[in-house]
């Protein structure tokens, strides 16, 4: 068996919009019996969720099973007990409590602080944060993605709310996602054979290919750059790289 890690935010889809070809490609590698593994660095949604937008926006029959998010990579940091403040989405709220955290809503009660993207961002929220983060709360990050790709262009991250959070207070943070250790142990548990991993971005999707000795694959239709190394292989799109491996 073979193992395709897929991104998904420019690469299977932009905000609601489908990559052309991209459900269609995910569909001949699964009747080609290899395993498919999503994994976003984007923590707003569950992995149901995720699989959810999936088959609704390209049809692949995608399930929760094969989604692994840095909201579930950052939770794996987490303890039984921690008192977790979360400036971010619906997704790391619930992996952390999964772990056995609970969730406060005062910066005076949290032992950790939890930063994702948080679509609901207001200044009292980062205030909170930050508070935390001063006041001796273990600082942790889902991601550090500057920006992330839409159909409008690239809007802000997660990791411009953890650079706000790091600027405010002087401390930094402990990554979970894309390339960082937690979540290549979540990916690394779940590959199979020959792994591939497919991606807009060099600095995460590349970058953790390359410290883990797998193939990588650039598609262009995401964030745009060059990538600090020659990738294995650099395709337009999944489609033409579903051509290349199953050629």
């Amino acid at each position: 068996m073979k193992t395709l890690i897929c991104d998904l935010d420019g690469v299977v889809y932009l905000g609601d919009e489908e990559i052309h070809g991209a459900g269609a490609a995910l569909g001949r590698l699964t009747a080609a019996e290899w395993n498919i593994v999503f994994c976003t660095n984007n923590s707003t949604r569950t992995p149901t969720e995720s699989a959810d937008k999936i088959r609704r926006v390209t049809g692949f029959g995608a399930s929760g099973e094969m989604v692994a998010t840095s909201a579930q990579a950052v939770a794996t940091l987490l303890d039984g007990e921690s008192s977790v403040l979360v400036l971010g989405g619906r997704g790391i709220e619930e992996a952390a409590v999964e772990r056995g955290s609970r969730i406060v809503g005062r910066w005076q009660d949290a032992d950790t602080v939890v930063v994702g993207l948080d679509p609901g961002l207001t200044y009292e929220r980062l205030s909170s944060a930050v508070l935390a983060v001063r006041n001796g709360a273990r600082f942790l990050a889902s991601n550090h993605d500057p920006s992330y790709p839409t159909p409008e262009g690239l809007r802000p991250g997660a990791g411009a709310l953890v650079a706000a959070v790091h600027t405010a207070t002087g401390v930094e943070p402990v990554v979970a996602g894309k390339p960082h250790p937690p979540m290549r142990k979540l990916l690394a548990a779940r590959a199979r054979g020959d792994v591939w991993i497919v991606g807009d971005r060099d600095d995460t999707d590349l970058a953790m290919g390359r410290a883990e000795g797998w193939n990588t694959a650039h598609v262009r239709t995401g964030v745009e750059g060059t990538p600090a190394e020659k990738p294995t292989v650099e395709v337009a799109d999944l489609a033409a790289l579903t051509d290349h491996l199953l050629r």
